[in-house]
């Protein structure tokens, strides 16, 4: 047995209910995903209140040249090639056999079947290298289950008696008139795709010109729509929707990656390090169970989400769509990753109901348990941010008080009942979930940085101590399980949902 050093929180489990019918093919060739640790660490303890380059955040928190010479030396004496280097992110992908690989890392693989997929999957530890000791904080890539999912019921529109247009909810949310030029809005998407005739179709039907729309591929996956609106298509065309439909001239960049741990943060890298399209505002609306994620995974997007923040980039994520379970049958409370990262803008639910152009009411999204409910609560893997120092964080049990990262930051409407006007697919339906208010909140930012004349980034400190209770709608009605609206900031819906025109008034003041 190797006594290499054990890579610290890279365990994993086969998946339950998954049976074992062999073994990886020996002539296999795969691609790692190294992350690295920073050659100097990003503080976490304040407020951002200078923002770097690419190339200053390179230098100050990428990776050491002395780590990058070391996998590179370690690559040439193993015969693997090196793939990609991102010195900026961390990132070396080195790609080899499957099984020199694994013998080099202590991986245990087998093939499982597991629904009606056979994948890759690992248990137990990994191993480092000792010439990779302390250098190498995630090694991603060996196991191919998917880590993240979204959900979206596409509903016939005559079925709702209340439904709305991007355009509408814009109003509703009294959000600033202009349309987000000089933006760009990257969208992570993890499978599925989009078909150029929906969106033409759309935005002339809501009174928009064609919103410039680019695919881009990350790990080589690619725009591919199934044809089915019921299928991640319905997710990829709704994000796109609601963002183009908040910010008609910004840029959409949608990044296609394959839905695994890897894949999922090369995608996040490649929006947050793209100097050519140079995102202003991120969106997520992919998730699962913090409980399902390694801890390396977790740090190595969390590391991300704090590079974006000190380049003065906005991530939206969704906080999930089965309430205080976030769909775990364990009897337990959890929360969405990676909306339960610090560095992101956690986006929760709300239904939504208006007459003549006006709010008449908002409530928790919460539609029982066959229909829905806003993802929230508080984290078990981090600790509270500095932001929400002065934020009462409910009591679990009854209690037992909890003391992790609360989630969400703000809301939005989510439920399907009150949902959003999409046309997929070649149909017209309505979806709602949180997986739409991470492209509304994006949205709502790209205009916002387009007034402001520079980027919001990460403005959690002005959120927790300037813009509740004056700039945003506070929910204290319903529940999601668990959890119930309060006043101020609740485990629901934040500190409530957007009024875009008084949330811009105090950002130009704070930011500008």
């Amino acid at each position: 047995m190797s006594s290499n050093p054990i890579l610290c929180g890279a365990h994993r489990e086969h998946p339950a209910l998954s049976e074992r019918v062999g073994l990886p093919a020996p002539d296999e060739i795969i691609k790692l995903t190294l992350i690295l640790r920073r050659r100097k660490p990003a503080s976490d303890e304040h407020p951002i209140t200078s923002r770097f380059t690419h190339e200053s955040l390179a230098e100050a928190h990428g990776a050491d040249p002395e780590d990058l010479q070391a996998v590179e030396e370690f690559a040439a004496e193993n015969h693997f090639t090196i793939a990609h280097m991102n010195p900026a992110a961390r990132t070396v992908t080195i790609a080899g056999l499957l099984p020199a690989l694994a013998a080099a890392f202590g991986a245990n693989l087998e093939l499982r079947r597991a629904g009606d997929r056979v994948i890759r999957t690992r248990e137990g530890d990994l191993q480092l290298p000792e010439c990779l000791a302390h250098r190498v904080e995630a090694v991603l890539g060996f196991d191919q289950r998917p880590v993240a999912r979204t959900y979206h019921a596409v509903k016939a529109r005559a079925s709702q008696s209340l439904s709305y247009t991007p355009r509408q909810v814009a109003q509703l949310y009294n959000f600033p008139t202009n349309t987000g030029k000089g933006q760009t809005i990257a969208l992570i998407e993890l499978g599925g795709g989009f078909q150029s005739a929906d969106l033409k179709k759309y935005w002339k039907q809501i009174g928009i010109g064609n919103v410039a729309v680019t695919a881009v591929s990350v790990d080589g996956a690619q725009n591919s729509p199934t044809g089915d609106p019921n299928s991640a298509d319905g997710e990829v065309v709704l994000d796109i929707e609601v963002a183009g439909g908040i910010a008609p001239a910004a840029k959409i960049a949608v990044y296609f990656a394959g839905n695994t741990d890897q894949g999922f943060l090369d995608a996040i890298n490649a929006a947050v390090h793209d100097r050519v399209r140079k995102p202003s505002v991120i969106s997520i609306s992919w998730g699962g169970p913090e409980s399902s994620w390694t801890p390396q995974a977790l740090n190595a997007f969390n590391a991300a989400f704090h590079d974006a923040a000190l380049l003065g980039i906005s991530v939206c994520c969704a906080s999930g769509d089965n309430g205080s379970s976030d769909g775990s049958d364990d009897g337990s409370d959890h929360v969405d990753f990676p909306a339960s990262s610090p560095w992101v803008l956690a986006c929760g639910g709300t239904n939504l109901a208006s007459a003549n152009g006006k709010i008449t009411s908002e409530t928790v999204w919460n539609d029982g348990a066959d229909g829905g409910a806003t993802g929230g609560g508080v984290s078990t893997h981090f600790s509270r941010p500095w932001y929400q120092a002065f934020t009462t964080l409910p009591v679990a049990n009854g209690k037992t008080a909890l003391t992790g990262r609360g989630v969400p930051d703000v809301a939005g409407v989510a439920d399907p009942n009150t949902g959003y006007i999409i046309q997929v697919d070649g149909s017209e339906g309505v979806i709602g979930g949180t997986s739409a208010v991470a492209p509304l909140w994006a949205g709502l930012i790209a205009l916002l940085n387009e007034e402001i004349g520079k980027n919001a980034g990460f403005f959690h400190w002005d959120l927790y101590s300037t813009l509740k209770g004056t700039a945003l709608n506070d929910i204290t009605s319903g529940n999601n399980g668990t959890y119930i609206a309060a006043h101020g900031w609740d485990a629901c819906t934040g500190q409530g949902s957007p009024n875009g025109q008084a949330i811009l008034a105090l950002l130009k003041t704070l930011i500008a």
